[in-house]
């Protein structure tokens, strides 16, 4: 493979045994890797490699990995995959509300890993893996004063464009696509993460619960996102 057309991938972790067989792994499976140890030096390090991925730790010294995807996502739209300590669910709920793409819990198996990072570069360039509108041309949709555009990857209420992460984004796509049809989680984590739904991760959940605000809806008694219990979700095409 040519180096030149590799993903790069920037590991921000100061394990540095961790980091060195990430690294070693991920550059055995076609990879361009860097790695930074500090925290503080990380959002520089980020924009001075431009890298197609972030794989960030939480506990970090210099800067916690919380604050450092908080910053770099305020001006830079690229994947970031959050190493969390698996006994610690806040960590995984704080780093989805800071932006993150998506997390992997420690210790990391990589396998796991490595299918994640695919997921995310492949949502990034393109629809969310294996997830395929009905009508291929159709890139808006509209309902009342929510309108939905993935040629532009914006959203409108009411005329002011809404505040979504790339995750955020993808998400909405895919339930208004599918309006009016319960979604399963099942069929959501793998529209979206390209992989099996282990029946416990939250992140969609978290995510729903963040967009509902953001597009009009109540977050107590919501109408156009209805939760289906022990299935899915239901975006409802009229309220």
């Amino acid at each position: 493979m040519d180096a030149n057309l590799s993903p790069k991938v920037l590991i921000v972790e100061d394990d540095e045994r961790l980091a060195t067989l990430t690294r070693e792994y991920l550059e055995g499976n076609g990879f361009q890797v860097e790695v930074e140890s500090d925290g503080a030096r990380a959002v520089e390090r980020i924009h001075q490699v431009q890298p197609d991925l972030v794989i960030l730790d939480v506990m970090l010294p210099g800067e916690d990995g919380l604050s450092i995807c908080r910053r770099v996502k305020m001006s830079l739209d690229l994947p970031i995959l959050m190493l969390t300590a698996r006994t610690d669910d806040m960590d995984q709920v704080l780093g989805l509300e800071m932006g993150a793409d998506d997390y992997v819990a420690k210790p990391v198996r990589p396998r796991v890993l490595l299918a994640r990072i695919r997921a995310l570069l492949r949502r990034s360039e393109s629809q969310p893996a294996g997830f395929e509108p009905v009508e291929q041309q159709i890139t808006r949709l509209e309902f009342g004063d929510l309108v939905i555009d993935n040629a532009m990857r914006e959203a409108w209420l009411a005329g002011n464009s809404i505040d979504l992460t790339s995750a955020e984004f993808d998400l909405l796509w895919l339930l208004a696509s599918g309006a009016g049809r319960v979604l399963t989680r099942e069929e959501i984590f793998t529209a979206l993460r390209g992989i099996e739904y282990d029946g416990q991760d939250r992140s969609i959940d978290v995510r729903v619960s963040r967009i509902r605000p953001k597009i009009g809806d109540d977050p107590v008694h919501p109408r156009r996102i209805k939760t289906v219990r022990s299935k899915g979700y239901l975006f409802v095409k009229e309220v």
